[in-house]
């Protein structure tokens, strides 16, 4: 299944991503989690052809998506955002469709510690990720990234950019990321990886299993998980608490400088990372 086709009908207009969260820290002391989710994926273009009775758009349903949410957060065109961030970052390649995967509002709230914006050519080929990343202190930092020369991302691609919002007061801000991402029938899933100055220290994964999204699938995912996005800011801050316990270095909100020895330079971004020269906007 390919959700970028851009033949029109061939597809909907949004589907309903239903999976798991992995979470894996490996140092100093191991600590590893998984939760079920389901994420919407719309295609940004089609955005006002979603608004009904159960899904609502920059309005409240049982569940929705706010543009201000989003992107520039101000309520403007979101397709016209991003495109308008492709070309200047010189990823022309990027002509097709925009779809938007991010948990929605449930009841009204959400939190989103990562968004992601799938962007494809004409052949429905994936050409440019854009990660929207988001900390429980009101920050934000979005990376773009694509493969080298802007060729067609694969599940071999590997998308590497420098950390630059302090995410965890767990972590230091150094090192960098690798993001993989993985398209098939009836599927997709996203692995990132986080190097510090000493080696791999985090491993994520999310995916699952893609379905339309209609009144049927949206009402069976909320009678399976009502307390979604609250439970998403609850288990953040649990599992904090679990790592507090296992008294991993605790760097706070506002972290020391990155060490000499940082990541970028030899771990996660031994290719040259593709989104450190492209920045999108942070808080």
């Amino acid at each position: 299944m390919k959700p970028s086709t851009d033949k029109a009908g061939a597809d909907p207009a949004a589907w309903l991503l239903t999976g798991k969260v992995m979470h894996e820290r490996l140092r100093p002391k191991h600590h590893r989690f998984t939760y079920p989710v389901f994420y919407v994926r719309c295609d940004l273009d089609r955005l006002a052809s979603l608004d009904s009775g159960w899904f609502g758009i920059d309005r409240w349903r049982p569940l929705s998506l706010y543009r201000r949410d989003h992107g520039p957060r101000d309520g403007s065109d979101l397709a016209t955002w991003m495109r308008e961030q492709l070309r200047a970052a010189g990823i022309e390649e990027a002509n097709g469709r925009i779809w938007l995967q991010a948990f929605p509002r449930v009841f009204g709230y959400a939190f989103n510690p990562v968004s992601f914006w799938h962007c494809h050519d004409r052949d429905g080929q994936l050409r440019a990720l854009l990660a929207e990343v988001r900390n429980t202190f009101g920050e934000r930092h979005s990376y773009l990234l694509s493969a080298s020369g802007n060729a067609p991302i694969t599940a071999s691609t590997r998308l590497m950019c420098r950390k630059v919002l302090h995410v965890s007061p767990f972590c230091r801000v150094e090192g960098g990321y690798t993001f993989r991402v993985t398209e098939a029938p009836g599927g997709a899933s996203v692995s990132i990886d986080y190097h510090d100055a000493d080696g791999l220290l985090i491993r994520t994964a999310l995916g699952g299993r893609l379905t339309p999204l209609t009144r049927a699938a949206a009402c069976a995912a909320l009678l399976r998980q009502p307390l979604l996005t609250v439970g998403v800011v609850a288990r953040i801050h649990w599992q904090a608490l679990r790592l507090a316990l296992k008294k991993a270095p605790f760097h706070g909100k506002n972290p020391a400088p990155a060490r000499t020895g940082d990541a970028s330079t030899h771990h996660a971004a031994a290719a040259k990372p593709s989104a450190a020269a492209r920045p999108i906007s942070s808080d």
